[in-house]
């Protein structure tokens, strides 16, 4: 394919440099050829490759990526702008977004122990925030690597490619098309090589297969090139990373295992639920998984094998209704102020809300002034009131049935009660705030009311109020 020499018009719009050329598209860095017009974002023109030598899968991505590219919102995808037609020119034009791949964080950062856990955990609770905000739109992305995942200066990553995604209201012309697995064979997920697409959970797959090579410096499953080199995720899992490495910190393997579970149903249920525990590593719940340092024994594979051969794989539910079905609640527990009918009222909100959702997760949320914690005069000192309110809440929560859910706890430090709350519940996809009128510690009825009010108003999900009911002093009198 010639690549088109700058200066080129095409439909209003002036190509500059070529910044890549691919074995599926060349992308330019392209403005506006009218003087004066400036969409505030500098802009790139991807036109994929259409030789005679090019498979027909190029036609059908571009046709897919055009499709839903343009009904993308958010800062997790670059801004659409124009596309081109198909029979004259096909072309892609979309916000240009600097950054680097996590191709290029790879390379350029060769060694497996210059990638500290911590790095690890940020660059993929980033990338899981970005399949997340996909996964609400009802798209999966299907073709996660590390090539299409940009990292941006300030952490944020934003997801590119989206030829061989899939929409659950648009026809899927891949599905159509194509009657073999579509993906990168490195990086598909078992559902996708029988042919199965629209499962969220592919994603999660896929990005278990970076966190392993970040890891280990070592790709979990190789990279097949046959479809019994494909199928063999079926049933097997990879070795476990700390027997490449070490120092693998036990959370961190437990995390990427779980990613990499054969069967979907066994993996995380949302990208939130895995974003959370990247975020919050001293909260993994740490089974076998997690301490394994050998292989799964030939006869688990032989089994998995035989209940892969029979296996009928099911489409999961519209991704955003999954996320739906395994929210990850939060409740806001006061240590202060507050009466035991109030704990009580709250306890049994949080256990009524569990009883409707299998498998939803539950995060128990206290928050400290400053002055609280400032009061002592060490760390250590500082360390041990965190972890009496770490015991507190795990103490309140001894009477909910929790064998189902995970379950964690923290303490925030606040001035500014109702915002912290608020950016606790943005900032790991709570879908619901269960809080009472007494949980923030102030000493007047009138703030009881301010503070709930403003978490109700500001709060990016549902808010349920719990008020005390009957004071325990009361139950007594009230008995027949």
């Amino acid at each position: 394919m010639k690549l088109l020499a700058p200066g080129t018009e095409i439909d209003g719009f002036r190509v500059r440099d070529c910044i890549h050329a691919g074995g599926m598209a060349h992308i330019y860095a392209v403005d506006y050829a009218q003087e004066g017009r400036n969409p505030g974002f500098a802009m790139a023109m991807k036109i994929p490759r259409m030789t005679a030598g090019d498979g027909a899968e190029n036609i059908v991505g571009f046709e897919v990526e055009q499709q839903i590219l343009s009904v993308l919102t958010g800062p997790h995808v670059p801004r659409f702008v124009a596309a081109g037609d198909l029979v004259r020119l096909p072309y892609l034009v979309m916000e240009y977004v600097a950054g680097q791949t996590l191709q290029h964080w790879l390379d350029t950062t060769p060694t497996p122990a210059a990638r500290t856990p911590e790095t690890i955990a940020r660059l993929f609770a980033a990338v899981a925030h970005a399949a997340h905000s996909l996964h609400q739109q009802n798209v999966c992305h299907l073709d996660l690597k590390p090539a299409n995942v940009l990292i941006q200066g300030d952490g944020n990553a934003v997801l590119l490619d989206f030829g061989l995604s899939c929409h659950a209201h648009y026809p899927d012309l891949l599905a159509e098309e194509m009657r073999q697995a579509v993906g990168s064979p490195t990086w598909i997920a078992p559902e996708q090589v029988v042919g199965v697409r629209g499962d969220p959970r592919s994603d999660i797959f896929a990005i278990g297969v970076m966190l392993y090579e970040a890891a280990t410096g070592e790709l979990p499953f190789g990279a097949p090139v046959t479809n019994g080199g494909l199928r063999q995720r079926l049933w097997m899992t990879p070795a476990p990373p700390r027997k490449h490495r070490a120092d693998v910190p036990p959370w961190l393997q437990e995390i990427i295992l779980r990613c990499l579970e054969p069967e979907a149903v066994r993996r995380y249920p949302s990208a939130a639920h895995l974003a959370f525990d990247l975020t919050h590593p001293d909260q993994v719940l740490v089974t076998e998984r997690g301490h394994r340092t050998r292989r799964t024994p030939l006869f688990t594979h032989l089994r998995r094998w035989l209940r892969a051969a029979g296996m009928h794989y099911q489409p999961s539910p519209l991704p955003a209704q999954q996320i739906e079905e395994t929210p990850i609640l939060m409740v806001a527990v006061p240590h202060e102020d507050v009466t035991d009918a109030t704990l009580y009222s709250l306890r049994q909100a949080v256990a009524r809300s569990l009883g409707i959702r299998p498998g939803a997760r539950l995060a128990c949320v206290t928050v400290l002034s400053p002055s609280a914690s400032s009061a002592s005069d060490s760390e250590r000192s500082e360390t041990t009131l965190h972890r009496q309110h770490i015991a507190r809440l795990r103490q309140w929560t001894q009477a909910l049935d929790l064998s189902a859910h995970p379950v964690s706890y923290h303490v925030l430090e606040s001035s500014d009660v109702a915002q912290a709350l608020v950016r606790y519940a943005a900032g790991n996809h709570v879908s619901m705030m269960i809080l009472g009128a007494a949980t923030h510690g102030l000493q007047t009825q009138r703030f009881f009311a301010t503070v709930p009010m403003r978490v109700a108003r500001d709060a990016p999900c549902t808010v349920i109020l719990v008020k005390q009911a009957v004071p325990f002093a009361q139950l007594g009198e009230q008995a027949p």
